[in-house]
């Protein structure tokens, strides 16, 4: 029996393809012609038509369902079951074993993506159909397979977008789909991961780039298990510390490998912040591991620019193009503070941009004591140049002062509030280093204007101050905190509260 031909479509999907391919506004006044179009294409679509028509067919519905009006009507239980059939969206155990189906799944996905985004009948449609248990099968039937990362891609890009959409899935898919070691797994085979220890994999510099594929599935792979962790802060059981550290592992790896250009590097390197931010602060130890026995070995040079100074000797050093600390491997804390500081330098979107990884720092810093004395050794080094002011200049101290008076609350308050965990939230500590006026907000916030310190404990390890601070110290007291006294002039904010004190007490002794 001779197979149906699709006359209307074979002609000339391929052109009208091409000219809409960035189409995404459409003509109101054919409207009509394209909701016709797309019925007509489900209805090709549910015959056994040769494989290059399927494809000619996904194609244009691919570029119609960008067109919310369009899918009202088209949008149907009927015929999201036909695009789950062409995806291999199913519960069977069949192998992923005719690459020439390949391209009809992988517009298949991609159809199902803009129909679930742009209708609210295909998001309620979704939860009828499980959608979210079958994109993990589909998943786990291209785990290991290296020439399929369209249709990882896709199907993950859809995982996030009904995550997303739907907080019920976010919680199916931890619990009931095991979605969490299911996606690290996804992330270990992007990242063609070798463990050398449990929670320690190996690095090699000097490997190639990820490749564009293997990039986009990765972070579509985090951007998924944002959603599927989004919560897990709160929820955190003891027994899921070693999936959590796994994942955090991963996360390292992928903080220590680049992408095939520096835009896409970043954007990798955001989303692995981002969900690093659910990670239980108690498991992000895993971000620093103790040298191996061969590096410990090899000679280190000292980062230090003056070694002169003996009380500026840090325990910092450079071993094999490896960042250590106290014998640790930072490198992956390292790559965080310069993502950072090119976050500060962008100037722009510090809310998106800026805080999820100050905020990250800032929770690693008053966790790990190893994490914290590396930063403050980066960030806050004994100070030498005592003459400008702590904002003015170009070092990430310099930067994140500078920020502690910036005019959004949010940006401000996670800047001063780094700074402060770094010292170790002493007063006295931060002040040497960001001056009263930058600091006055955090100090009012805290009720510590008059000193003291925070309320967490840090270990008591000594703060050595250089020979230029020490001597600039005694003239420190030309910069005091002022206050206005009752008669409208400026004086040390002591002697105004004093005098306030004096007028109250005054008060109610003549009432």
């Amino acid at each position: 029996m001779r197979k149906p031909r699709c006359k209307e479509l074979k002609s000339r999907p391929r052109s009208w393809t091409y000219v809409h391919r960035a189409t995404f506004k459409f003509e109101s006044t054919d409207e009509d012609k394209r909701k016709k179009l797309c019925e007509g294409i489900f209805k090709v679509l549910v015959k056994d038509v040769p494989t290059t028509c399927q494809v000619s067919c996904l194609e244009v519905l691919r570029i119609l369902s960008r067109d919310k009006k369009v899918l009202v009507p088209v949008t149907t239980k009927e015929n999201m079951q036909i695009l789950l059939r062409l995806a291999k969206l199913t519960e069977s155990d069949d192998s992923l074993e005719k690459v020439s189906e390949f391209p009809v799944i992988v517009e298949s996905l991609k159809c199902l993506c803009n129909i679930v985004f742009n209708s609210q009948m295909a998001q309620q449609l979704s939860l009828e159909l499980n959608l979210a248990a079958k994109l993990c099968n589909l998943l786990r039937k291209c785990k290991d397979r290296k020439f399929i990362n369209d249709i990882k891609c896709f199907d993950l890009r859809l995982l996030f977008l009904l995550s997303l959409l739907h907080t019920d899935i976010r919680s199916q898919l931890r619990y009931e789909l095991q979605g969490l070691p299911l996606l690290t797994q996804i992330l270990e085979s992007a990242f063609s991961i070798k463990w050398t220890d449990e929670y320690e994999s190996a690095i090699d510099h000097n490997g190639p780039p990820l490749s564009p594929q293997e990039t986009d599935c990765a972070i579509e792979a985090l951007k998924a298990l944002f959603n599927v962790t989004v919560d897990s802060w709160k929820v955190h059981k003891e027994s899921d510390s070693h999936q959590f550290r796994v994942m955090a592992a991963v996360l390292r790896h992928c903080l220590l490998i680049i992408g095939p250009t520096e835009e896409k590097t970043e954007e990798l390197h955001s989303n692995a912040v981002n969900l690093l931010s659910n990670v239980p602060v108690s498991c992000l130890d895993v971000l620093i591991c103790p040298l191996t026995h061969e590096e410990t070995a090899q000679e280190g040079t000292t980062l230090d620019e003056q070694p002169s100074d003996k009380t500026a000797e840090k325990e910092t050093v450079l071993k094999n193009n490896t960042m250590v600390y106290n014998g640790m491997n930072m490198e992956a804390i390292h790559v965080l503070l310069s993502f950072m500081e090119k976050r500060i330098d962008k100037g722009s979107s510090y809310r998106e941009g800026l805080t999820p990884v100050l905020s990250l720092l800032t929770e690693c810093s008053r966790a790990h004591r190893n994490i914290r004395k590396f930063l403050k050794d980066q960030v806050l080094p004994p100070l030498r140049d005592v003459t400008n002011r702590p904002e003015v200049g170009s070092t990430v101290r310099n930067k994140l002062v500078r920020l502690m008076t910036h005019v959004d609350l949010g940006v401000k308050q996670i800047a001063a509030e780094f700074l402060f965990v770094l010292c170790k939230e002493r007063v006295d500590s931060l002040l040497k280093y960001t001056g009263y006026g930058n600091a006055a907000g955090l100090l009012a916030a805290r009720g510590l204007l008059a000193g003291g310190r925070g309320d967490n404990w840090y270990s008591e390890d000594e703060d050595t101050d250089t020979e230029e601070y020490k001597n600039a110290k005694p003239k420190e007291e030309l910069l005091k905190p002022m206050g206005l006294k009752p008669d409208g002039t400026i004086t040390p904010l002591e002697e105004a509260l004093n005098q306030y004190s004096v007028i109250e007490e005054t008060s109610s002794d003549t009432d």
